[in-house]
């Protein structure tokens, strides 16, 4: 594993196991969100920019593979690194890794820059950009950032999600990792997946109401779309 890039070291706890000891997509999402929020600590530059400028970064999309779901008290180390940077979005890697090194999760995301009170995208200037340090873009599937619905599928509406305080994160809306754990209530029992995309729509906030819609389609991959007052905020797609 390198040794330049930032990490996190989590354990699986009772918190973040299901009922047969294995570690939950939503708290593995979690230590991949955590660890990419966190890397900023580790790039100065961006840090102070962001912070003098009032911006942020917001997930735009994740795409996941699962090599090994770790169990019950294993050790695990979570790394992200930068493979490719622009003035308004950023491309990283995160994975996660079990105690002898062996990777559980392969994962790449894209990130937008945002203005921190309006949710719009800001630039940033090249000389921060300059600053970050890139590392090689690491070996795993990458596929397309949009994931496109099947159409004409009969999507069965789910009940509704109300978002409380405790889905809210320090940017003023849901957690992404929050929307897994919505989606997670409806995957189809039995239902095994190695392969998982999520795209971030649009950002929801406290006191917003979340509709999810689900379709299995005949070859085997499994979709959620959620949305608040009309929109899509995320989909989901697992196979």
């Amino acid at each position: 594993m390198e040794l330049d890039m930032y990490s996190i070291d989590n354990i699986v706890t009772t918190s973040t196991c299901d009922k047969d000891g294995n570690l939950k997509l939503f708290s593995a999402f979690q230590m991949m969100q955590d660890c990419s929020e966190m890397w900023i600590e580790s790039e100065p530059g961006v840090k102070t920019f962001f912070e003098e400028s009032g911006m942020t970064q917001l997930l735009a999309s994740r795409e996941v593979e699962i090599v090994r779901v770790p169990r019950f008290k294993e050790r695990l180390r979570t790394e992200t690194s930068v493979f490719d940077v622009k003035p308004m979005f950023g491309f990283r890697n995160t994975f996660i890794y079990d105690s002898d090194g062996n990777v559980c999760y392969k994962t790449w995301s894209m990130g937008a820059f945002v203005d921190r009170i309006s949710g719009k995208l800001q630039r940033i200037p090249d000389e921060v950009l300059k600053t970050v340090m890139i590392e090689p873009k690491k070996d795993m599937t990458y596929g397309e950032r949009r994931i496109i619905l099947p159409q004409n599928a009969a999507f069965k509406e789910q009940a509704s999600v109300a978002v409380t305080h405790n889905d809210i994160d320090y940017n003023g809306h849901v957690n992404n990792a929050n929307y897994i754990r919505i989606a997670m209530e409806y995957l189809p029992e039995g239902f095994a997946y190695r392969h998982v995309r999520v795209e971030y729509k649009r950002p929801v906030r406290f006191g917003e109401v979340i509709v999810p819609k689900t379709y299995l389609s005949t070859d085997g991959i499994f979709y959620v779309e959620l949305l608040a007052d009309n929109a899509v905020c995320a989909i989901l797609e697992m196979k």
